[in-house]
């Protein structure tokens, strides 16, 4: 039986770990610190799905119908 893929669904949005540098530079631009970022568990499926760990910062893009897509961060906690 074929393992069901959660990023595979049409609800689901796109989940990405940043690197270290791409954390960096984002933080820079947006002038915040990442404990000022919203959260996501660890828990989370998506998050359990792509290999977070708590500390990690996951770059979440929606798709919107006003904008093309929306682009959210979340930090990984406990």
């Amino acid at each position: 039986m074929k393992k069901f893929v959660l990023q595979d669904h049409d609800l689901v949005p796109a989940h990405v770990l940043l690197s270290p540098e791409e954390l960096e530079e984002m933080l820079k631009s947006y002038g915040v610190d990442s404990a000022q970022l919203p959260k996501i568990h660890v828990a989370d499926p998506v998050v359990k799905e792509i290999g977070g760990k708590v500390g990690d910062v996951v770059k979440i893009i929606r798709k919107s119908s006003t904008s093309g897509e929306s682009v959210f961060y979340r930090l990984v906690i406990d």
